[in-house]
């Protein structure tokens, strides 16, 4: 079963970037798509960015034009680039995998990694 490590978050000054790492203890390269998702206080997990293996990318509205994923298929990882951060990007971030047609992430989730956007 592949673990998913996520890294980077931190407390960071509105209009402050970070830049998350999630690596895989097993091969990503077939997997279809990754994804960042992040928990909110008091909301439901969301959806936050999407690369697929072809490296075409999508973001919810609230993060398009300040977060860029990426992702590295020889090292097994997913990069998740946030700039301009606002107190509302708070949360903890996760990745996951999905398979091609499917809505529901594969692996277990990893421990995630908190983001405070705080001055």
């Amino acid at each position: 079963q592949v673990q998913l490590v996520e890294s980077g978050g931190g407390l960071v000054q509105p209009g402050g970037s970070l830049r998350l790492s999630c690596t895989a203890s097993g091969s990503i390269s077939d997997m279809y798509k990754m994804d960042w998702y992040r928990l909110r206080p008091g909301k439901q997990r969301e959806l936050v960015a999407g690369i697929d293996n072809a490296g075409l990318t999508n973001y919810a509205y609230s993060v398009k034009d300040r977060f860029t994923i990426a992702r590295d298929n020889a090292k097994n990882t997913v990069y998740l680039q946030m700039n301009s951060l606002k107190p509302e990007d708070t949360a903890v971030y996760f990745c996951n995998g999905r398979r091609m047609g499917s809505i529901d992430p594969v692996y277990s989730w990893g421990q995630g990694t908190q983001v405070t956007v705080s001055s």
